[in-house]
């Protein structure tokens, strides 16, 4: 079982997802002083079945505790192979200093869009996507 780190601003997964770089900004949400920041890494190979998510949340320098955290895997339907969507949401728990931590099944091999969201008391606070590839 791999580890998924991700903390908002997103970095992307090693080598099966683009790269694994350093964290960008999203637009800070209405009524926040300043933008989120998600960081994901790990597993540097996300497999099919089982993995651990960790993803971390900052706002400026300082950690995110008090968020909901959810990361939703999602893979476009393959008319050609006869094949529907498919869709899997991982929820995440806080684990100290801004980290969030779950595990949550990968459906299959392939090419999937990944979507950490950021929530606190049901107001949006952020999101971000990135590809992965799954072995």
């Amino acid at each position: 079982m791999k580890n998924l780190l991700v903390a908002l601003g997103l970095v992307g997964l090693g080598a099966v997802m683009a790269a694994c770089g350093g964290a960008r900004e999203d637009a800070p949400a209405s009524g926040a002083t300043e933008a989120l920041d998600i960081a994901l890494s790990q597993p540097a190979e996300p497999r099919m079945g089982e993995n651990a998510f960790e993803v971390r949340v900052l706002q400026g320098s300082q950690p995110v505790t008090d968020a909901e955290v959810t990361v939703e895997l999602f893979m476009a339907a393959m008319p050609a192979m006869n094949m529907a969507e498919m869709r899997n949401t991982v929820t995440l728990m806080h684990d100290g200093e801004g980290r969030y931590r779950g595990t949550g099944n990968v459906m299959m091999a392939g090419s999937w869009d990944a979507t950490v969201m950021v929530m606190r008391g049901g107001q949006h606070l952020g999101e971000h996507k990135v590809p992965v590839v799954a072995r």
